[in-house]
Order: C-alpha cells, then structure tokens, then sequence
C-alpha cells in the first residue's frame, strides 16, 4: 500500500511539472481540455512504476490516456522485419515516434468523432497479411518466423492496426482543407536559394495505342478444359487452396491458395462480381470468363456489402495466329495515321487501343512515380527500357512503326508510338516545372501545417518517454516530463 501512496505522489508530481510551465489562460484551457486525460495519466503512470517493480512488459511511453509497450515497438519491428526491412536498431526510435504521433491523431479523433469500419480494419489486415505472406514466401515460412500462428498475430496487431488507421484519416482530416495558389507556388520557389534548385532530368511526353492480340473461341478452349478439370477436383473433395497454389496463373493470389481477402463489388470486373455476390458461403461457381481468363471461385465469407472469396484462374495461352492478327491491325491503324497527317492521336488511341489506363487519356502515358498529380512528364530514366529505346531515335510529332511489346505479366502486344514532345535536363524554373514545383509547395505546407498541430498538442498533453528512449534523436523535446522524473522514487 505504502508503494502505490509513493507512486501516486511521483505521478502527481511529473503533472505538476508540466502544468507549472503554463501561464493562467494556458493553465485553465490545459485543465478544462486534458483533466479526464491527466486523471487516466496518472493511473497509467501507477502501472508504468508497478509493471516496472513486477518486471514485467516495460511501458516504453504514456501518451495522455495512452500507453505505449516495449513489446508495441518489437511486434511493428517484426512486423517491418517480415515485409523485408533490413535490422536497425535505430529504426526502433522512429516506431516510438510513430506510436507516440498516432495515439496523440487518435485521441484528437475521439473528440472530433473520426472512426473507422470494422470491414475497413479487417481488409486493411488481410491485404498487410497477404504482402507479409507474399514475402516470407509462404504462409508456413512466415507464421515460423513470428513465432505465432497467422490468426493470433492478426488478433495481436488488429487494435494497433485500427488505431493507426483512425489516427491517418484524423490526420487527412487536419490537412483536408490545405491548398496552394499560383501566389504560393511562386513565393515557394523565390525562397529555394539558387544553388538548391533541384535539377530535373531529360522528360518526355509519349503517347500509345496498344493492340493486344485476340484469341479466337478454339484458341482459349485448351484454357478452359484446364479450369473445368481443376473445378471437377475441388468438387471431388481436394482442397481448393491446395490447386490454386498449384495451378491458379493469378500471381498475387496464388501463394494465398488464391485468397483475394475482402472487397466490395466495384474491386472486381462485373463477370466477378456477378458471381461472387450471387453464391452463398461454402459455395463454388462454375468456370466463367473475363478478360483476365477463365476462372471459378468460392466464397468464403459475406460482411454486408463486401465478400471474402478465393479463386483459380487459367490464362489463354497466346497463339501466333493471334500475334499476326494484331500485327495487322496495327499495321493498319498506323497506315491510317500516316494517310491521315491530321487525323488526332488522340481519337486513334481512343478508338482502337486497348490499354484502358491511356486510351482514354488521349493515349498519353502517366508518371507512374507521381501518380497523384497525374502528370505525363516522364523522366527518361523511367520509362519502360522497351518504350526508352525506340523514343530515344524519335523526333518530337513523329509515331513509331508498330512494335512488338513484351509486358510485365509476360503478355506481348503491338504498340505505335507517338513522342508528343521533349525537355532537356534543366534547373527548374516556374516555366517548364510549374506542376512539380505546385506539388513541393503543396507537401511543403501541410508537413508545416502537421507539424505545427503536433506541436501544439505534444504541449498540451502530458507525455512521458521511458529513459531507454531518451537518448533517441527523434525523440529530442518530445517528452514533457524531465529525465530526471524518468527514475522511479524511492519508498521510505
């Protein structure tokens, strides 16, 4: 009894340090808006002394009502360590950081009334377990290496994973609002000094119309007997993971026995999702066709609008008859380009691409390393080495004669290029780097605008980082509890 009086005392004393560094209105509003948080602080103080004299898990951080646990910090390093991040310990101190920024959004989320759904946490699980699996390179390798089965780790890391989610939609939520204006991009570049200006590559403008090659209804019928005969074993009792991990040709689901998680009915194509929302659960469909291939799935699991299945997917293999079939018809559209000097490239690709993600983007391929601003300035040194090498002998206005083209999943396709236009490696200047400019200003003042908030609220809330801790940089001013607080009184 006489060490909890003790205890007590010491968590008064830590909150008293704090307050007194407050003037009167500062005073008042700290109380008014922090007194049920500074009452549940002090509780947790008692246990961050009793867990520490019991020697159990050590409290690494108390965050206003929050605790953060030594064993938080080693669950998320094993987790970073799974995904494939190499050991640091000093990566140790960001987590703590991470934490501590987190429960500080979350808490503020509680008040503005910021949730997230149960079906938002469980995809956001599944999608992190299946990339974790993906890595470890199997289910089996991975639950070996976290020491623990794959459910009770999704059981341990579901609250942290929740919380970490409603402090990131807060965190939208104090940045919503944030814009720039011409004015702000302009004085934004005044300040960079002269010798920081950042140097941009050669960029290039490229458009496409790509010509995927047809398979005729006798050219998929091989793939299709394929697919029945591996729905008549599942029918016949052998386990459906067993064969997707065997034969499913869908990359990312395979090494999951073909397990896609949960999603809604716009994640899938309408051929998909007729299927998967029209069967109950335990429930296999026949083998059906999208443009992927053919497949048959089962569903797992309905959650209201969303559904839980897995499936097995069998890809046409392509013939040459339909290779020479595309060719032709590539052929053909760029004979009419040539004919036609005034014909748009931009209505070509729209009418006779087939690549979804440009032919409606008047053929112009995008940045895929700004995808956010949607720019088609494409340094050089990021274009696909396919596209790179034939660009590189084009003039700006000129289309390429059609190519073949060998794609990432291995499929090959014929594409005319069009090289809309060029920019050398320059310094940037508002003129020719006004978009990337706008984005810098733009991330520039809502890291102000986030980093000004939780300056504001690490004062406001009684903080207190474990002496392990202390030394780490990141950390530096964080804790509005002296070092010397940190030691644990001694009783009389």
């Amino acid at each position: 009894m006489r060490m909890d009086v003790c205890v007590l005392a010491y968590a008064r004393k830590c909150a008293n340090l704090h307050i007194r560094t407050l003037d009167k209105q500062q005073r008042e509003k700290y109380m008014r808006k922090t007194g049920i948080a500074l009452i549940l602080s002090l509780i947790l103080t008692i246990a961050f002394a009793q867990a520490q004299t019991r020697n159990l898990d050590k409290i690494a951080a108390v965050v206003g009502s929050s605790i953060v646990l030594k064993s938080d910090i080693e669950l998320r390093y094993a987790n970073a360590l799974a995904s494939g991040m190499p050991p640091s310990e000093s990566f140790k101190c960001d987590i703590l950081k991470s934490f501590i920024t987190q429960k500080l959004l979350a808490q503020q989320a509680v008040i503005d009334s910021v949730t997230v759904t149960d079906e938002d946490v469980d995809n956001e699980i599944d999608r992190r377990m299946r990339n974790m699996i993906s890595r470890a390179g199997g289910q089996d390798k991975l639950e070996g290496f976290l020491g623990r089965s794959i459910l009770q780790y999704k059981d341990e890391i579901r609250d942290d994973i929740k919380e970490n989610m409603v402090a990131q939609k807060m965190q939208n939520k104090i940045t919503e609002k944030i814009s720039v204006s011409p004015m702000d991009v302009e004085n934004y570049y005044k300040k960079i000094p002269k010798d920081s200006l950042p140097t941009f590559n050669k960029e290039v403008e490229v458009g496409e119309i790509v010509i995927q090659p047809k398979l005729t209804k006798e050219e998929k019928e091989a793939a299709r007997q394929k697919a029945e005969e591996l729905l008549a074993r599942v029918k016949k009792g052998e386990d459906f993971g067993t064969l997707a991990r065997l034969y499913s040709q869908d990359t990312g689901s395979a090494p999951d026995g073909g397990d896609l998680g949960f999603a809604d009915r716009n994640t899938f194509v309408k051929e998909f999702a007729s299927w998967a929302f029209k069967l109950k659960p335990g429930e296999v469909s026949p083998v059906f066709e999208t443009d992927f291939g053919f497949h048959f799935l089962q569903v797992l699991e309905r959650r209201g609008e969303q559904v839980h299945v897995r499936h097995i997917l069998i890809i046409p293999a392509i013939t040459q008859a339909s290779l020479d079939r595309a060719k032709t018809k590539a052929d053909s559209v760029y004979k009419m380009l040539m004919d036609n000097k005034n014909y748009p490239f931009s209505s070509a690709a729209a009418l006779y691409s087939d690549n979804r993600d440009t032919k409606f983007n008047g053929g112009m391929m995008l940045n895929a390393e700004n995808v956010e601003a949607r720019t088609t300035f494409i340094p050089t040194d990021k274009l696909d080495p396919q596209v790179a090498l034939v660009v590189d002998t084009m003039k700006v206005g000129e289309l390429s004669k059609p190519q073949q083209f060998t794609e990432a999943n291995g499929k090959k396709d014929y594409k005319i290029l069009y090289l809309k236009s060029e920019t050398d490696a320059h310094k940037a200047n508002l003129k020719q780097d006004f978009p990337k400019i706008k984005q810098y200003a733009m991330d520039d003042k809502t890291n102000r605008t986030v980093s000004e908030w939780f300056e504001k609220r690490r004062k406001e809330t009684f903080i207190k980082i474990d002496a392990e801790y202390q030394t780490c940089p990141q950390l530096s001013g964080w804790a509005n509890v002296p070092i010397s607080a940190q030691t644990k009184p001694q009783s009389n």
